[in-house]
């Protein structure tokens, strides 16, 4: 028997409810995992698993979520508060991915390593400079008045665009670290590709979240 189409649209909006409350609880549960796992404090490196983790992990995934219809944790809140929770939280997960950096170039500096040697490294870099840009194009749809002559409707659509990439390099950069020395020796069988399925499960999320949420605005807006 076929579903009449008010019945799809509440199984699709339950599911993509759904999904988002699963990308909420995979971003907090990777950072707290890989936290527990660095000791952050015993030593200078320890800290940079768990800064970048935070800041691509749980503070992206939340910033980017804050303006799904389903999955917002404030989205009863004005878009206008949304936004300017998002722009705050992405502020944080740059500053975090900013010193998670810093510290991992002087932890190799004390050792005397190459800088970049691994796709771990120059995609973390890649995604951090993207993470930079990205936020100072926000800083346009904040004050859109500094650009009087981009449309806001094409702004909005690039900063959206460029802000999934910026995620997606940040998923790349934590997958690649799964996949390194420190991580590998410290977590072994079914965990280890548990915890590769929380950047590999949120990026899907996101991706369909974002995508919907601007077509969800495009059909509100007059």
């Amino acid at each position: 028997m076929a579903l009449s189409v008010e019945t799809e649209s509440h199984i699709y909006r339950a599911l993509r409810t759904a999904s988002g409350a699963a990308a909420h609880l995979m971003a907090l549960g990777f950072t707290i995992f890989v936290t527990v796992l660095a000791r952050p404090g015993s030593s200078l490196f320890s800290w940079h698993p768990v800064l970048m983790s935070l800041a691509f992990s749980f503070l992206m995934t939340e910033a980017l979520l804050m303006f799904s219809p389903e999955s917002s944790l404030l989205r009863s809140l004005s878009r206008k508060v949304r936004a300017r929770c998002h722009w705050v939280l992405q502020l944080l997960a740059l500053l975090c991915a900013l010193l998670g950096l810093s510290l991992v170039i002087l932890h190799k500096e004390q050792l005397g390593k190459a800088h970049l040697a691994t796709r771990h490294g120059q995609t973390g870099l890649l995604a951090v400079l993207w993470a930079s840009l990205q936020c100072s194009g926000g800083v346009g749809l904040l004050y859109p008045k500094l650009l009087p002559r981009w449309p806001l409707a094409k702004l909005k659509l690039y900063h959206a665009t460029s802000g999934l990439v910026g995620y997606l390099l940040g998923s790349a950069s934590l997958l690649l670290g799964m996949c390194s020395l420190w991580f590998t020796a410290n977590v072994t069988g079914g965990t280890w590709y548990l915890a590769v399925l929380c950047p590999v499960l949120t990026s899907l999320v996101i991706m369909n979240q974002v995508s919907n949420a601007y077509l969800y605005r495009k059909r509100i807006q007059p």
